[in-house]
């Protein structure tokens, strides 16, 4: 018998995950954002593995080297090194987990601490949410590195305490973001039918709330990484967060602005670090926020 055709083609639905995703990838900065965030995540988990040299490990014959495109470099320190002789690649790879990594740990707290204080505040009625809105005002008319400072003065200078500040500094915005969402989508008509319905705050937070959260929590936690980076790196620099010689990036800004014209690669490469990393999480963060918006629309 003859082969026909199949006249009950089946039609394959995407998931809003997957459409999400077929969407991200025609971003090509997106994409390229993507790649790079997964080489500074595979830096910060296997700096140990990854880095030639330990990060204080000084090399006295080879103060000052220049990186490896210059004339008078030396292959073995392909970024060169600083004042001590210590390797420049190293002390960078080694800074991720230090900048990067934390930044992470921090917009986890934030986002989860932050996060749940905003949907009670947004699913809450009257006094609670009065109360809630108005602290709210109160700590974010204060710049989230101000605030952070201010904590570092109060706690003491020290990688821990900087973490500790810019968390608390931190956690107010994913509160805000998450309450005025919440807040948004409690007033929606489909929510009000599921609570004439029978429905109880869980069935409207589980099947109504939380699903149309993603271009928030993206937007909120892709400024909040970016400012933890910036936050981390400038109480560093001015000598309040991680302490010589860690190798912050923002702390090997500081140590090396003496030698902003003697060896401009000491300044130039931690510098660099931290701009790259900033933003290759906006790409994304931006390339994610607008994969959602076309999939929800």
């Amino acid at each position: 018998m003859p082969n026909r055709g199949n006249i009950y083609p089946e039609v394959q639905v995407l998931s809003p995950h997957q459409q999400t995703w077929k969407v991200f990838r025609r971003n090509t900065l997106a994409m390229l954002g993507l790649w790079g965030l997964v080489v500074l995540s595979l830096l910060t988990l296997l700096a140990p593995w990854i880095a030639p040299y330990a990060p204080h490990e000084q090399f006295t014959q080879a103060l000052l080297m220049p990186p490896a495109w210059d004339d008078k470099a030396n292959i073995d320190f392909f970024l060169g090194t600083d004042d001590l002789g210590r390797d420049m690649l190293s002390r960078l790879v080694f800074g991720a987990r230090l900048t990067f990594g934390n930044a992470v740990l921090v917009v986890l707290v934030a986002l989860l601490v932050g996060g749940t204080l905003g949907i009670i505040g947004g699913m809450s009625k009257g006094f609670q949410a009065s109360i809630l809105n108005h602290l709210l005002d109160t700590l974010l008319s204060i710049p989230s590195l101000l605030l952070a400072i201010i904590f570092v003065a109060i706690l003491g200078p020290g990688l821990f305490n900087t973490l500790l500040a810019i968390t608390l500094a931190l956690t107010p915005q994913f509160t805000r973001a998450t309450y005025n969402a919440v807040a948004d989508e409690m007033q929606k008509e489909y929510l009000t039918a599921l609570r004439l319905d029978g429905g109880t705050r869980w069935h409207m937070l589980r099947y109504g709330v939380l699903p149309n959260l993603s271009d928030t929590l993206v937007s909120q936690t892709t400024r909040g990484l970016s400012a933890a980076i910036l936050d981390i790196s400038a109480v560093g620099f001015l000598g309040l967060g991680a302490q010589p010689p860690k190798p912050e990036w923002g702390t090997m800004l500081a140590d090396a602005m003496e030698l902003v014209f003697l060896a401009p690669w000491t300044v130039a490469l931690p510098g660099l670090a931290i701009l790259l990393s900033v933003l290759v999480i906006n790409m994304v963060g931006e390339g994610l926020r607008q994969a959602i918006n076309e999939v929800m629309d």
